[in-house]
């Protein structure tokens, strides 16, 4: 079986950063990408999608440090969905992106960050001054 998913779009703000009671940093973002064709009018027509993605650790550190609204990037991640009851008791549902992989693909120079990439996985215990930007 495979839970996998990429997806290219812009930061519609930015990151929210928290922390879990054990100091593990995440960050929370909306993502959006569109989607666009001509009806049978010949109109274009656009249709933008949200995306909440999140991510942990290194990559949120990342994320919280150089990401910002507008920012175009690629995510790469799995789909999970989540609930909880809320404080009247209504059972909630959320579905999510958790990226494991994320790319700035803005030209050098926008929004105060150059390009980058971080694969999650693959520096895992690689000190936050060895990413390469």
């Amino acid at each position: 079986m495979v839970n996998k998913v990429i997806l290219i779009g812009r930061l519609g703000k930015d990151p929210d950063v928290r922390y879990t009671p054990d100091g593990t940093m995440v960050t929370n973002f909306n993502l959006a990408t569109d989607e666009q064709w001509k009806d049978k009018n010949g109109e274009k027509v656009q249709k933008t999608e949200w995306h909440r993605i999140v991510t942990w650790g290194k990559l949120a550190e990342i994320c919280g440090n150089y990401l910002v609204k507008g920012k175009l990037v690629f995510i790469e991640g799995r789909i999970q969905t989540r609930s909880w009851e809320d404080k009247e008791g209504v059972k909630r549902f959320t579905t999510e992106i958790i990226a494991s992989n994320m790319q700035m693909l803005d030209s050098k120079g926008q929004n105060k960050t150059e390009d980058a990439s971080f694969d999650a996985a693959a520096t895992n215990n690689a000190p936050l001054d060895d990413v390469p930007f």
